[in-house]
């Protein structure tokens, strides 16, 4: 007699139908069936194999949709795991574009095409219903390919934020020094003001004091300005380049110099116009006690506080408009990754970033200096040299001592770095880069 074995819903195919099969012919396999009970029998037997084959067939759509669920979750497992490497690769693709990295570029790029194509092919096979053959393979091959995205890109987000940190501490490096600069140079101020007894303005020494802070205001936003191109990967060199084309430096790192040439060429341009404007220069009706009230009340306020209370103000917009003519849309991506500081300032709004903030100082100092030279009996008119002139020492001063000493012939200027003044009878020197010769071309 043949036993029936308990049914494994987790075996092959057909074991279920099969085993109902052994069910309805066990009977027969048992014995003979009585003559008078034939007829009833075969009926019954009828019944029995009729539903056994609707069970079967039922059984079997069930197992056949259970499989297409299977496979269809396969499928949206490789496809969130593809999505997944595809957003890993752009991370990539952006963490090598700053700073620029051609090799890393080039990878993470054939990295987005190679996952955009997997996409693509996935589908393909959902809309021709080719499905995976081997659907729990593909479910823990694709869990593993996630958590690899996952952590590259978590990876990636690290390295930003380490990166972010070195640039965070290069500003706050930076910070203190200009904080100890600005407290040594309040307390030599405080010490001269009170030697010198009141203040006044129309001396052409307060001017050429204000103009020194100017300057040096200048030169900490140009030395920011370029630790911020470094940072992204552009080449120094070759951007001086771009502004003062064909120069020959004694040294390398007098590339600043070219930097500090086109800050001061934007900040000073229109200097000689009351408020820097051509609308004001028509009407000269601000009198010289008028400026001399404007320098007062922004002297001893913050620049952004100022702008934040007054948006509207003549310095609001000379603000605004220096920036945006200073800081190129490229120049502000490569920096920030994005544009949003310029549309911020467009909208008459300065982020609190320590680049605004250094802008901001500069732009104070150079509206202060100004309003000095405007409210002076004698007006303070600017000059620049030009390029080719034979030095002076009466109307020029070098940026570096190195270019007169390691000069062979008679020096002459390449650009002028700061412009210079004349007040009445009084000239303040312009300062000036001084050009090498031919002979000399090798970099210090």
């Amino acid at each position: 007699m043949e036993t029936v074995k308990p049914l494994d819903v987790a075996s092959g195919k057909g074991k279920l139908r099969r085993a109902f099969v052994k069910v309805i012919n066990v009977k027969k396999l048992t014995g003979v069936v009585p003559e008078g009970d034939k007829v009833e029998k075969v009926k019954v037997d009828k019944d029995l194999a009729k539903n056994a084959a609707n069970l079967s067939e039922s059984f079997d759509k069930l197992e056949e949709e259970y499989e297409k669920r299977l496979a269809m979750e396969a499928l949206l497992a490789k496809l969130f795991a593809t999505v997944s490497s595809i957003k890993s690769a752009y991370a990539q693709l952006q963490y090598a574009q700053s700073p620029y990295d051609p090799s890393g570029i080039q990878r993470a790029d054939s990295l987005v095409v190679s996952e955009l194509k997997a996409l693509s092919e996935l589908k393909q096979s959902f809309l021709k219903n080719e499905f995976d053959t081997n659907p729990d393979r593909t479910l823990v091959l694709a869990e593993i390919q996630e958590l690899r995205s996952l952590l590259k890109t978590y990876e990636i987000t690290g390295k930003k934020m380490e990166c972010q940190l070195k640039l965070k501490d290069s500003e706050i490096i930076f910070l203190k020094e200009k904080f100890q600069e600005s407290v040594s140079q309040n307390k030599l101020m405080e010490k001269r003001l009170n030697q010198s007894g009141p203040l006044d303005h129309n001396s052409p020494t307060h001017f050429v004091t204000y103009l020194h802070h100017t300057v040096k205001s200048i030169r900490g936003f140009v030395k920011m300005m370029i630790e911020q191109m470094r940072f992204s990967g552009w080449d120094v060199v070759t951007a001086a380049d771009s502004i003062q084309p064909g120069v020959l430096y004694y040294k390398q790192e007098h590339t600043c110099f070219a930097f500090e040439h086109f800050v001061c060429k934007v900040m000073f341009e229109a200097f000689h116009l009351p408020y820097f404007s051509t609308e004001s220069s028509s009407s000269k009706s601000s009198s010289r006690e008028m400026f001399f009230e404007r320098f007062a009340e922004l002297r001893s306020v913050k620049a952004r506080e100022y702008i934040t209370t007054r948006p509207k103000s003549r310095f609001a917009r000379f603000c605004r408009g220096k920036y945006l003519q200073l800081v190129h849309p490229k120049m502000e991506l490569a920096f920030f990754g994005h544009s949003h500081v310029r549309n911020q300032v467009s909208a008459g709004e300065f982020p609190e970033t320590s680049f605004c903030g250094a802008f901001l100082d500069m732009a104070k100092r150079v509206w202060l200096l100004h309003c000095l030279a405007f409210s002076l009996d004698n007006e303070a008119t600017i000059f620049r040299v030009s390029e080719g002139c034979r030095f002076s020492e009466v109307y020029m001063k070098s940026v570096s001592e190195e270019c007169l000493l390691l000069s062979e012939s008679e020096p002459s200027v390449a650009f002028t770095v700061v412009p210079g003044f004349r007040i009445g009878k009084t000239s303040i020197q312009c300062e000036v880069y001084l050009s090498r010769s031919k002979s000399q071309r090798r970099v210090i």
